[in-house]
């Protein structure tokens, strides 16, 4: 049996019950309470605005996760990371750890890799653009598929893989998709959860473009990942241990949600009882992209945290 077959057979049957989760949403609106992801809206104004924190704060935030998923996809499709003039700025610069080209067995998926990535790489110059000297510089990234590494680490949390197993996203189609699939729908949080804090009428413009983009990527991502589970079941079982996964580490509201079927319609987008996608809180973003729950200042996918000065987690 091939590794990947073993990482897919491992894929943990911990299938969330969704309509347990709509029944929530309904009961906390009959209530008269503000839900899902406009609770979650609320909580990243009121924190982040009591900081007091800048539109270049907030830029230099995104830019932190951009050159994550740049990274990833640049290697995953291309095989080369970002180039050396698009890694400098303010803070301390750090390198990649780990990350290798996909050998695509579907072309569609390929293609799908190759557009999200030249995106991203896109999007990282437009920050740095944006911003000029006042960017942050890379920090330091694992992309790795080491057992210790922020992929097994994060595979390991949502009991795709046992203890000491690792995940490797670039092994096949179906895993560089999980591993996008990790990135993509909390892109689309950040950038909602952060978007109300920009005072700059040309900033917010252009964080809502990038929004709109990122939530293109993860509809590609969740799409495929629906198709390919018809026939593969455990890829489905496997978007909602992540989900689940990523809502044990940032707070205890119910609000992400995997691709599994809902009364009967596919679910490849994610929204609360008012059809309005969800938000994340700054320190939200971080609890998941540092695998940790706690108010720490790096881990996961950050070995040595972000750059800039939005860097802690939440404490939950």
């Amino acid at each position: 049996m091939t590794d990947d077959s073993l990482i897919m057979d491992a894929l943990d049957a911990r299938v969330t019950r969704r309509n347990d989760r709509r029944e929530f949403f309904k009961t906390m609106a009959g209530a008269g309470k503000i839900v899902g992801g406009l609770a979650a809206g609320a909580v990243a104004v009121q924190a982040e605005a009591q900081t007091a924190v800048t539109d270049a704060d907030i830029l230099n935030f995104a830019l932190n996760l951009e050159y994550l998923e740049a990274q990833f996809y640049s290697f995953a499709a291309f095989g080369t990371g970002l180039s050396a003039s698009l890694l400098t700025g303010t803070g301390t610069q750090g390198a990649v750890t780990g990350g290798r080209q996909v050998t695509f067995t579907d072309n569609v998926v390929a293609q799908y890799a190759r557009e999200i990535a030249a995106d991203e790489i896109a999007h990282v110059a437009f920050l740095r653009t944006a911003l000029a000297s006042a960017a942050v510089a890379q920090p330091a990234i694992d992309i790795g598929a080491t057992p210790n590494g922020a992929f097994s680490s994060a595979a390991r949390a949502a009991g795709l893989i046992g203890p000491g197993a690792s995940f490797d996203p670039y092994a096949s189609d179906e895993n560089f998709l999980l591993g996008a699939y990790i990135f993509e729908d909390v892109g689309v949080t950040a950038y909602k959860g952060a978007s109300p804090l920009l005072t700059s009428a040309t900033f917010l413009d252009a964080a809502a473009g990038i929004l709109a983009v990122e939530a293109y990527h993860a509809a590609i991502v969740r799409t495929t990942l629906y198709a390919k589970g018809i026939q593969t079941p455990s890829l489905i079982t496997a978007t909602e241990s992540i989900s689940t996964a990523r809502d044990s580490l940032d707070g205890s509201t119910d609000l992400d949600q995997g691709v599994a079927a809902i009364n009967g319609a596919s679910n490849i987008v994610p929204l609360d009882a008012n059809g309005l996608a969800y938000s994340r809180s700054a320190g939200q973003v971080l609890n998941i992209v540092y695998l940790n729950r706690a108010a720490v200042g790096s881990g996961g996918f950050f070995p040595a945290g972000v750059n800039g000065t939005i860097r802690t987690s939440a404490a939950n």
